[in-house]
Parts: C-alpha cells; structure tokens; sequence
C-alpha cells in the first residue's frame, strides 16, 4: 500500500495496533479516526445531515443515505448463485442464502432453538426476558413484539382493515376474519 504522507500512514497503523485515541466524551468509546467519533457522537446528539430527497428519512453517515436510496432505485445488485432472487443489500443476501442452506447460526442460550436472523433471535429472547418494550400511550398495555402493539392500537381507533370478501363484514384482527369465513363454507351431509 502507498500513502500520501506520515499522518496517512499513521491512521493506517492504528488497523493493526488497536490504537484508539479518539474518544467520546459522553460515553468513553474509543476510535482510531476522527471521523468515526463524529458519527459515533451523533448517536448521543440525534443528528442526521444526510436526508434523503425522496422520503422524510434522514441519516447520520452518508453510506447509510446511498444504501437507503437502492430502496427508491429498485437496485439490486446482490444476486443469489442458487435461484434467481436479487436484493438491494448484502445482508438480505446473507439471510437469504439460509433459506437454501438451512443454516441456523443464532442460537437461543436458554433453549436451544435456532434462528437465521440475528434480530429473530433478540426477539425470541424477550420470551425468555418478559421484556415489553412497545407499550401504548393509550393505556398501560406493553407488547414483546411491535405487531402485537399495532394489532392492540386498533382497540383505541376503532379500524377494522381486515374485510369479509362474501359479505363485507370487517374485523380488526386477521384471525377473527379467517374465523369468520367458516360461516360461508357450508356444512358437510
């Protein structure tokens, strides 16, 4: 590798020695360049420079804002080898290959099941924690999981999005409508 001068070199250095002079003075993290403290110290202030001009997102480094665009340009570079899917981000990829490979590599520590996803596994584990991180600002209700918490906001609203195709009655659970069509089928001689 060729640099520019001494303080590239320098920088480059600290790959291999672990230096870390560049802390952060709110919560004494430690990093080998500068800039990667800037956009650490933006995780304590909220800040994000970087706005997408499509959506109202916004982003606190400029590679998270060119990744978040292939979602507005459709591009997907990232080919599966083993069928025809294509994804916009390599880690979709990674997950993806699983479904072929059958690989499992997030272990619950508890009880032995196997997830594909890291973030499948932090979720399970809330079975483990009883931790209820989504709760409603309507009442005191708090849900493992955000899904659950948008099913329960319906009970607050009123909104039935889920309609009887036959004869148009509406539920606000997916699960009262499927019960629901058993009334259409009819009964067996």
């Amino acid at each position: 590798m060729f640099f520019n001068g001494f303080g590239d070199l320098s920088k480059h250095m600290r790959v291999h020695t672990g230096e870390r002079p560049f802390k952060c003075y709110v919560c004494d993290k430690a990093f080998g360049q500068s800039g990667k403290l800037t956009i650490h110290l933006r995780t304590h202030t909220g800040e994000k420079p970087y706005k997408c001009r499509m959506c109202d997102k916004s982003f606190c480094e400029s590679g998270q804002l060119s990744k978040h665009m292939r979602v507005h340009t459709g591009e997907k570079s990232y080919k599966c080898h083993m069928c025809d899917k294509a994804f916009s981000f390599s880690g979709s990829l990674n997950n993806h290959v699983r479904v072929h490979t059958g690989d499992k590599p997030y272990k619950c520590d508890v009880c032995d099941k196997a997830f594909t996803e890291c973030g499948q596994l932090n979720k399970h584990m809330r079975v483990h924690t009883g931790e209820k991180p989504y709760k409603c600002h309507e009442c005191d209700k708090a849900f493992s999981h955000s899904a659950d918490l948008n099913k329960h906001k319906r009970v607050h609203t009123g909104e039935k999005p889920y309609k009887c195709y036959v004869c148009e009655k509406t539920f606000s659970i997916s699960g009262s409508l499927n019960d629901h069509m058993k009334v259409h089928v009819p009964a067996k001689p």
